[in-house]
Formats: structure tokens, C-alpha cells, sequence
């Protein structure tokens, strides 16, 4: 029995071999036949040469690069000319794109006083942590002042946006710079839609709300562990996140205490806002009996490092 797809070719190969001879009825019909089928094969060959076929139980789970452990002091952005400071490992994640995660890329920005730098992204959103310093941010979203400890995030941005410093220690400002362009490349497309508005965290607002829960007894009597905030976006009840894709934690550990492991579902990156010397991260891939990371990778807190 002849299979449906290339009876379906035959009748195409027919009806422009008839078109060919209504408009010309000199030529030999059977070898423009054969020449459609032709170059039918040789598309057929390009489309074919693509494809791969893996039995499923030994690429069920691919294998991938793995997402290393990194620290990003926060030298690299006390001091030089202005400029942007990318955390670029798209080589070692093996990744075409510039990008410090597979979905997101995350930079220092140094901004001497007085100096005013560019930056721009294809991306659905762009979040803006201010480090140290005090100044002006200015774009197709207007402009809004910013100072230490304050967070802005901004929706599809067709233009640059301009960062001015105004004052700031170490001889400028500093910005913690994160977007998920990476995200945009590898599925090749340009975002065109705001999913969300402009939306700005004050720092004396976040401090104030951590104040609050530090007051405000576990419902057990027991005490905190962890003083956390999430940073939501009136534009995302239902996922209470910073925006529709990026989410945000403001977390507090009180002296003395210890969080106990917890697992991420996703890449974490993480910036020290304040800390004492004394205060690391453990980080490892299994926890013991007693609940104890196994072989553990210490990372301290530096203020402004990440």
C-alpha cells in the first residue's frame, strides 16, 4: 500500500509539472518532473542531516555543565573608570549567549561621581540593586532617583537606560545589575510585551518591614531563624515574585543563629548587603543522618560581594 505523504508529493509533483507545461509546451514534462523531485530529495537530505534519534533511557537526563560555585568580591567595583562588570561564564557553561546562569546574567555596574553610564538588555525584566552611592536613572521609563539599599526593576526596554552617579563612597556608586536576556537568546525571541510597570523597593520601606517580622512571635512561641522578605509586584499575586520572571528574597539571619540546609530548585544568585566578618554560606550536594551538609563548600559574606 503506498504510505499518504508521498502520494501527497506525487500529486504536488504533478500539478507543477502541469503549470510548467501550460505555460511552456515544449518542455519535456517527465524531466521537469524529475527535477522537482530532485531537488525535493535534496531538501529532503538537508532537513534529515539535522535530526538525532537517542534511545530514551540513556538521555532521559542529559548530562550538562555544571553550575559552579563562583565569588564575585566586591573589589572589582571599588574602584577603576566607569564601567560595566559582567559575570560572564557562558564558555564554561558551554553556552552561545553571554550569561552567569542558563536564564540570567548579572553584573556590577562602577559608576564614578559625576559620570553617567549606558547599559541595555533584550529582556521581559532588568532588576537594579544600588550597592553604594546615590544618583539619577533615566530612560523611555522617566527617571527616579535612587540611593543605597533601594531596588528597581523595569519591563521590556526598547532604548539605553542612563545611570548618573551623584555621590557615593570608594569615588562613585555601585549597581547590582540582573536580567534575563539569556533567557530571550535562547529561545530567539525579542520580548515586545510589558508584563508588568516599573516598580521601585525603598530601602528604609524593606528595612522597616523586617523590623516588623524581627517583633512579630512564630505562632509556636519559637524564635526566627531567618528574617525573610519576598519582594513582590502588584502585576504577580498569584507567584508573589519581583516580576513575572525573577524572584527575590531580602533575608536576614539574626547573630548567633544558624539556617538550617535548604535545597534550590533553581540557580541562586546571592549578594551580601551587610554582613560582620564570621558569616559564611555552606553549600554542598548531600546532607547526613543528622541533617549536616557533607563535604561542604564555605563561601563568607563581604558586603557588596556576590
Amino acid at each position: 500500500q503506498t504510505p499518504s505523504v508521498p502520494s501527497s508529493l506525487r500529486t504536488k509533483t504533478t500539478m507543477a509539472s502541469q503549470e510548467v507545461a501550460m505555460a511552456s509546451p515544449n518542455v519535456d514534462m517527465d524531466l521537469a518532473a524529475k527535477v522537482v523531485m530532485q531537488n525535493m530529495t535534496e531538501t529532503e537530505l538537508q532537513w534529515t542531516s539535522r535530526s538525532d534519534v537517542y534511545e530514551y533511557g540513556s538521555a532521559a537526563n542529559p548530562e550538562m555543565a555544571p553550575i559552579p560555585v563562583l565569588v564575585h568580591p566586591p573589589t572589582l567595583h571599588e574602584s577603576g573608570p566607569t564601567r560595566v562588570i559582567p559575570f560572564d561564564i557562558d564558555d564554561y557553561l558551554e553556552i552561545d549567549s553571554q550569561c552567569t546562569t542558563p536564564n540570567l546574567m548579572a553584573s556590577f555596574l562602577r559608576i564614578e561621581k559625576g559620570d553617567t553610564l549606558s547599559t541595555k538588555a533584550t529582556a521581559t525584566s532588568q532588576a537594579f540593586y544600588v550597592i553604594r552611592g546615590s544618583g539619577v536613572t533615566s530612560g523611555e521609563h522617566g527617571n527616579i532617583t535612587w540611593s543605597q539599599g533601594d531596588l528597581f526593576v523595569v519591563p521590556v526596554t526598547e532604548g539605553n537606560m542612563k545611570h548618573t552617579c551623584v555621590d557615593g563612597a570608594k569615588g562613585g556608586a555601585a549597581i547590582y545589575w540582573v536580567h534575563d536576556q539569556p533567557l530571550m537568546d535562547y529561545i530567539g525571541c525579542k520580548p515586545c510585551v510589558r508584563k508588568f510597570e516599573p516598580t521601585l523597593y525603598k530601602n528604609a520601606d524593606l528595612l522597616a518591614t523586617v523590623e516588623e517580622i524581627k517583633h512579630t512571635p512564630m505562632e509556636d512561641g519559637s524564635e526566627r531563624n531567618r528574617l525573610g522578605v519576598l519582594l513582590g509586584n502588584k502585576a504577580c499575586p498569584q507567584t508573589k515574585t519581583l516580576t513575572h520572571v525573577l524572584w527575590s528574597l531580602l533575608n536576614s539571619i539574626p547573630a548567633g543563629n544558624v539556617q538550617r540546609p535548604h535545597r534550590h530548585n533553581s540557580v541562586a544568585l546571592d549578594l551580601a548587603v551587610s554582613a560582620k566578618p564570621g558569616v559564611y554560606t555552606l553549600m554542598g550536594k548531600e546532607i547526613d543522618s543528622n541533617g549536616h551538609i557533607v563535604d561542604p563548600i564555605r563561601c563568607d559574606w563581604i558586603p557588596g560581594g556576590g
